[in-house]
């Protein structure tokens, strides 16, 4: 396994890396730009809407190749490493696809109380989606568990939200739509800031004990 991968890829011509520092809390999507498309939309446009802090990786292409997330090591980004030591947690925006999980939102990660926090945020507002927030529910190469997957490197950990394509804006559903975000995509971000406006280590929802 190269430990050099994230070094390279951002020396490679059309990659493009964002870092804007803002609150404690922070959303991060390095898959995107032209690999999982729109996670940097949603990501860049629920920190800014909640005054949160961002990082993010622009993938140029249609078809660019995919790293790993524990090959993204901060030591190879001074913009990645200053995230990662300025938030307390943060939620990760991840794209997939996969047979039987197309209208399945999947919250991954260690922080398990911004889990459910996050997914109690977005069940109300995407009633045509299933939000998985038990672990043992999660593919596991989907869980985004390991040590070293960057949305564990915070003092508080986070979650790793997977998003199928309709909720993205990219499946056939909105190949017609012609009005910027599509109100998938607008509800799920809306989702997003209720839970970092409302998040603190001590909520707790009604069962989640």
């Amino acid at each position: 396994m190269a430990s050099d991968d994230f070094a390279r890829l951002l020396a490679t011509d059309g990659v493009v890396e964002e870092c804007v520092l803002r609150s404690t809390f922070g959303f991060m999507a390095y898959h995107g730009g032209g690999l999982e498309a729109a996670t940097d939309l949603i990501a860049r446009e629920a920190a800014m809407r909640a005054g949160a802090s961002y990082y993010g990786v622009l993938h140029p292409g249609d078809d660019p190749p995919h790293i790993p997330s524990i090959r993204f090591d901060p030591s190879h980004s001074d913009a990645m490493s200053a995230f990662i030591e300025h938030v307390d947690v943060v939620v990760t925006v991840h794209g997939f696809g996969r047979r039987g999980f197309f209208t399945s939102l999947l919250l991954g990660g260690r922080n398990r109380d911004l889990a459910h926090h996050v997914a109690q945020h977005l069940r109300s507002r995407l009633p045509a989606y299933r939000l998985v927030s038990d672990a043992e529910e999660i593919p596991k190469d989907l869980r985004g568990m390991h040590p070293r997957n960057p949305v564990n490197l915070p003092r508080g950990a986070g979650v790793q939200i997977e998003l199928p394509p309709r909720v993205r804006g990219s499946s056939p559903l909105w190949w017609d739509w012609e009005h910027g975000l599509t109100p998938h995509t607008e509800a799920l971000i809306d989702g997003l800031v209720a839970a970092a406006d409302s998040w603190s280590p001590s909520v707790l929802f009604p069962g989640d004990e």
